[in-house]
């Protein structure tokens, strides 16, 4: 979006205003997706599974009853692995939402002092001439 001349200042503000509130709403969109987000993992003996959500917070963990064969320390690495795991995709899964919501929020640079400046100095000209 370039910017505009004096006489389409009123249209160029409208966009620009137009622009931020999509923004806002693909944010919103995407924040609302992140707390959707279920990351899921399993042993590769599919005995332990787990899931966590969009903030890495623990949802779901089942074992199967055959896991407790396993000695007690290798069971708690298996956990802790497939809950790693588990949290990982949810992460995973959220920064893609984050950063397709990075790229649709392709705002125009905002205004700023030289934009103000520069339209006072065309009124001052039009005004001398």
């Amino acid at each position: 979006m370039r910017p505009p001349t004096p006489e389409d200042d009123e249209a160029y503000l409208h966009d620009y205003y137009a622009q931020g509130q999509q923004a806002i709403r693909d944010l919103r969109a995407a924040q609302s997706a992140i707390r959707q987000v279920e990351g899921l993992a399993r042993s590769q003996d599919g005995l332990i599974e787990a899931a966590a959500d969009g903030e890495g917070g623990l949802t779901r963990l089942r074992i199967d009853p055959r896991a407790l064969r396993l000695a007690e320390p290798a069971l708690g690495r298996e956990v802790a692995a497939v809950l790693r795991a588990a949290q990982e995709d949810a992460a995973r899964q959220a920064q893609e939402i984050t950063d397709a919501a990075e790229r649709a929020a392709d705002l125009p640079r905002p205004l700023d002092e030289t934009f103000v400046r520069g339209r006072v100095e065309q009124v001052a000209r039009d005004l001398l001439q």
